[in-house]
C-alpha cells in the first residue's frame, strides 16, 4: 500500500529513518528507528567527515534529527541497545530528550545488555507490533 509506509533501519539506517519521518511524514507513516547516530557531530569523526566534508559547517546542524526534533508528525519508535560500542548510545538518549522538549509522543525501548543491534528477539516483536499498530491500525496478535 503505497499510500501505508512504514521505515526502519539500524545505525546508519536508524539515523536515516528517523530522517524520514521528520523531513518526509507525508510519505513514511512510522519509523522504527535501532541505533541511530542522530546527530552527525557526535558520532566517530572519521565516519562522519568522509561523506560530509570538513570542517564541521552548518550542513551538520541541518541534517541533525537531534535539531529537528520538532519535525516530528508520525509515530517513532527509537531502540537501542544498553552497551552499543558502535554508535554512542547518548545520541538516541539527545533525540529522546530534544523529542519531549518539543512535546512530541514517541516510544523509546532500551535493550539491557544488547550491542549494536537492530533489536534482537525483543526488538523483532516490538517492531511488528509497532507497525501493526500504526500502519494497520489493529491491534497485534498477543505474544506466546
Amino acid at each position: 500500500d503505497i499510500n501505508n509506509v512504514g521505515i526502519y533501519g539500524c545505525s546508519a539506517g536508524g539515523q536515516e529513518s528517523t530522517a524520514a519521518v521528520l523531513w518526509h511524514g507525508d510519505f513514511y507513516k512510522a519509523a522504527y528507528s535501532a541505533c541511530g547516530c542522530h546527530d552527525n557531530r557526535m558520532d566517530k569523526i572519521w565516519w562522519n567527515e568522509q561523506w560530509m566534508g570538513y570542517p564541521v559547517d552548518s550542513a551538520y546542524v541541518e541534517s541533525s534529527n537531534v535539531a529537528n526534533a520538532a519535525l516530528l508528525t508520525r509515530p517513532l519508535m527509537l531502540v537501542v541497545g544498553e552497551l552499543d560500542d558502535n554508535v554512542d548510545p547518548a545520541s538516541t538518549m539527545q533525540l529522546a530528550n530534544a523529542l519531549i522538549k518539543a512535546g512530541k509522543n514517541f516510544e523509546l525501548v532500551v535493550i539491557p545488555g544488547a550491542h549494536h543491534t537492530m533489536g534482537e528477539a525483543f526488538g523483532e516483536h516490538k517492531r511488528f507490533d509497532f507497525f501493526v499498530k500504526n500502519l494497520l491500525k489493529v491491534d497485534p496478535p498477543k505474544w506466546e
